[in-house]
């Protein structure tokens, strides 16, 4: 009896470590996620925006990929009440917790501007993979 308990125990602790508790905000869909690497010099500077979500459950660990999308969407329902349109990561999470800053960018293309013949279609119809990151 013990060890089917035991069992069901932490099959419920696996799968509540995958889920997603963080809903986003109204007018949070409208703010942008800059790259750490970005150049945001010619936005507006609206503060900082410190947010923490639960990044274990009790022994296990939850999954990374999912606890780095709580805490860019935390971030992303704090900007518009700092005027923000714009939240670039400080640094990298740290035990479920993460600074951003906010930014009002204006709608201004900030940051690098795409390689010459990014922005054509390709004459033979096929797809051309760009990386997010040099």
């Amino acid at each position: 009896m013990r060890p089917t308990l035991l069992v069901t125990v932490a099959l419920a602790l696996a799968t509540l470590a995958g889920c997603t508790w963080v809903k986003m905000a109204p007018g949070a869909d409208q703010v942008r996620v800059a790259r750490a690497s970005e150049d945001l010099s010619a936005c507006t500077r609206r503060g900082e925006v410190a947010v923490s979500v639960k990044d274990r459950l009790g022994p296990l660990g939850r999954n990374e990929i999912k606890v780095r999308d709580e805490l860019e969407v935390l971030a992303r329902n704090e900007a518009p009440g700092l005027g923000a349109d714009t939240v670039q990561p400080r640094g990298e999470p740290d035990d479920g917790e993460q600074r951003f800053g906010a930014y009002s960018c204006g709608g201004r293309v900030v940051g690098r501007a795409p390689a010459a013949g990014r922005d054509r279609p390709r004459e033979d119809g096929a797809a051309e993979v760009i990386p997010l990151e040099d």
